[in-house]
């Protein structure tokens, strides 16, 4: 059975928020999760995921409001996701924020799981919930969409829309689909692959009105400290951050991630293999990660992007690249920034 992992009290204040506004009082809800009020003054606890679905489940029961999860929304604030909130906020366009999600997303709890896939002119910001049961996760992924879309009006300062929205599960009984559009500003289409915003690929582009590119080094630094910090954390998902911090003095070496683990090379290994990766793997899916954003989202030359990834020559970054992409470092560049950037 699949465990419920945990949460952390910036997601839920936007719950009792919207609660407040509808005039359900506090005290019962958190009651019948679990919770005490003054858990909620400390943004970096961290909280069980069933008190996050136990918490939902009653307000959803008793707010009288069918889109709870959705309307709930409106209440994001940077510190709804904690430091990953105002990492977004200090990035400088819209693309190089979504990129922080990925990374980052385990200081908010793992409720869930982002990715981003781009085809056909557009960018597919997908969210997985790992709530199996149907009610909550249809709330839970409501909210989490919607949240998004609210908080990047907000630090792009411009009312824009994704091209179309999608739900994995179907339009609930006695709600018209128009309530959904309404809120989204574009086509709502229910039963689909996957639960998604799909955007135009010029949005990337798009500049944030607050962006601080001393602040966000800093931020991310702290960012990646806290990572490294949960140790219930995946194996993998730490040694992919202590790479992220090696990049930056040159190519690691496997006795050096060893060592910050306390381990031997071999136990690394071992480990990781158990974990159905390997070190290579996740140096791989690194290396590719930063190409990606540094082509998309810096103007460094190609050669540059190759040698701080730790290539030894150009030839072989972009070798590497097609491999993966199916199409060199610069084609690619250059298809992803063609649009012109809406005004």
């Amino acid at each position: 059975m699949q465990t419920l992992g945990y949460t952390s009290v910036p997601p839920l204040l936007k719950y009792l928020r919207h609660a407040e506004q509808l005039g359900i009082p506090t005290a019962p809800a958190l009651a019948a999760a679990g919770l005490e009020a003054q858990q909620l003054s400390d943004n970096s606890l961290r909280l069980p995921g069933k008190a996050h679905e136990q918490l939902l489940d009653y307000l959803c029961e008793h707010s009288g409001d069918p889109l709870f999860g959705l309307n709930s929304a409106r209440y994001v604030l940077p510190n709804s996701w904690s430091v990953l909130g105002y990492i977004t906020m200090n990035c400088a366009t819209l693309g190089e924020a979504m990129n922080r999600i990925m990374p980052f997303e385990k200081l908010v709890g793992d409720m869930g799981v982002s990715r981003a896939e781009m085809a056909q002119g557009q960018v597919r910001l997908i969210w997985n919930c790992r709530h199996q049961r149907p009610e909550t996760r249809r709330h839970m992924v409501e909210n989490v969409l919607a949240s998004w879309l609210v908080y990047a009006r907000w630090i792009a300062d411009m009312q824009v829309s994704p091209a179309a929205v999608w739900f994995e599960h179907s339009l609930p009984s006695a709600i018209e689909c128009s309530q959904y559009e309404d809120f989204f500003g574009c086509p709502v289409l229910f039963d689909q692959a996957c639960s998604a915003l799909v955007a135009p690929l010029d949005y990337l582009q798009l500049p944030l009105r607050q962006a601080d590119a001393q602040l966000l080094r800093t931020l991310e630094e702290h960012a990646l400290g806290l990572m490294a910090s949960l140790d219930d954390a995946p194996l993998p998902l730490r040694v992919k951050n202590a790479l992220r911090q090696l990049l930056k003095e040159g190519l690691p070496r496997k006795e050096q991630v060893a060592e910050q683990f306390a381990m031997s090379v071999r136990t690394l290994q071992r480990q990781l293999q158990q974990a159905g990766t390997s070190y290579q793997q996740i140096l791989d899916d690194l290396r590719q990660e930063l190409a990606e954003h540094y082509l998309l989202h810096s103007e460094l030359p190609i050669q540059d992007i190759a040698q701080y990834l730790g290539f030894t020559e150009p030839r072989s970054f972009h070798r590497t690249f097609k491999s993966r992409t199916g199409m060199p470092p610069g084609e690619y560049r250059q298809t992803y920034l063609t649009a012109p950037s809406p005004r």
